[in-house]
């Protein structure tokens, strides 16, 4: 592999090297982004910020402006905020534990707040790119499916499938493939008219690229392009949370997971396809459901995520009483010893995946 390596050209080095510095740089921005919302809603608020840094590990650039130390570290992949009384009690009123608690929680929340409205402005540029935007309308139909005499037919809208909404053909085909049997409850919109279709067969294979039915697309345009850009959105969403729940139950196991490791080689590849062809559509979508993952995942309640956060900060809302410090403390310690862990396993799972790929 070495002498592979070294037998390259520079323009080839080059060639499989900018992939990956422009997937490094990208996964640093969404979590600099991340940082920077709570950081920008802190100082709205008053909060005390003891610093805001981009990058990780040691600092190359320090300025301190007021109360709050700017840094720049060696290594672009992220950054972080530190603010006054977060994990600890602080005599300060500016302090962030003794803020309300529904500043608290917006500050919280902002960080996978802007990692959401990133995406979405990734999609709305997508959807211009393409020149198309998904629906869920139907423009074609197999011959099978013709041979159904109360079948789904062209120009039919896919509302629902087994009982979950439909946003767009991304999610409208993870649902077919979610389901084991083949039958589904479909709920169609017909000349203005909902239909229901229970049990109703459909030929779907992922691996085949098949299905007895073809969802369309539209045109984009300076009307459409937000509200479409918006369903996509949400129907990338739909897909993590449902994903999330599939995991839980076990369809995937943690072998199915990537890390950084895996997230930059599959954008790096993207990216360089992308260019060879002179279509970025495809890596545009891949940094929007990056981006969108990421914020839903931090808001998953779970210790040391910020999900975990605003769940202490509901809890002292509904009962008026905040959470123990130590107890929020311990419990957030706990958690990111457990996240390290799996970060750990999954880092060399990708790693792994990559040597024998």
């Amino acid at each position: 592999m070495i002498n592979n390596l070294l037998s390259l050209t520079p323009g080839a080095v080059w060639g499989k090297v900018w992939p990956i510095l422009f997937a490094i740089l990208f996964f640093g921005i969404i979590i600099a982004l991340h940082e920077f919302g709570h950081f920008i809603t802190a100082k709205l608020f008053g909060i005390k910020v003891n610093e805001f840094s981009i990058g990780m590990g040691p600092a190359l650039l320090k300025k301190k402006k007021g109360d709050t130390q700017y840094s720049w570290r060696l290594f672009p992949i992220g950054g972080f905020v530190s603010l006054e009384g977060e994990d600890e009690v602080s005599e300060d009123p500016h302090a962030f534990g003794n803020q309300k608690a529904w500043k608290r929680f917006i500050v919280i929340a902002a960080g996978a707040t802007i990692n959401i409205i990133l995406g979405l402005v990734l999609v709305c540029v997508m959807l211009f790119s393409d020149g198309e935007m998904p629906t869920r309308t139907v423009s074609d139909v197999s011959q099978e499916m013709l041979s159904v005499s109360d079948g789904i037919k062209v120009g039919d809208e896919i509302l629902r499938i087994n009982n979950t909404k439909v946003f767009s053909a991304r999610d409208l085909y993870y649902d077919l493939y979610r389901d084991s049997d083949g039958k589904y409850d479909v709920v169609i919109k017909r000349d203005g008219e909902k239909i229901e279709l229970k049990d109703f067969p459909v030929s779907y294979s992922a691996e085949q690229g098949y299905c007895d039915f073809i969802v369309g697309y539209g045109k984009t345009t300076l009307l459409n392009a937000l509200p479409g850009a918006v369903k996509e959105t949400v129907s990338m969403t739909k897909l993590i949370w449902l994903s999330l729940i599939d995991m839980v139950r076990g369809k995937y196991g943690l072998k199915d997971l990537s890390g950084p490791v895996g997230t930059i080689e599959i954008v790096a590849e993207t990216a360089s396809s992308a260019v060879s062809e002179s279509n970025y559509s495809m890596v545009i979508f891949i940094l929007a459901f990056i981006t969108i993952n990421i914020g839903i995942v931090n808001l998953l309640p779970l210790p040391a995520l910020d999900g975990g956060r605003l769940l202490f900060i509901f809890i002292e809302i509904i009962f008026r009483k905040p959470v123990p410090k130590k107890f929020e403390a311990w419990v957030h310690a706990a958690g990111f010893v457990l996240l390290i862990g799996l970060m750990i396993f999954i880092t060399f799972n990708d790693i792994y995946n990559l040597v024998k790929g």
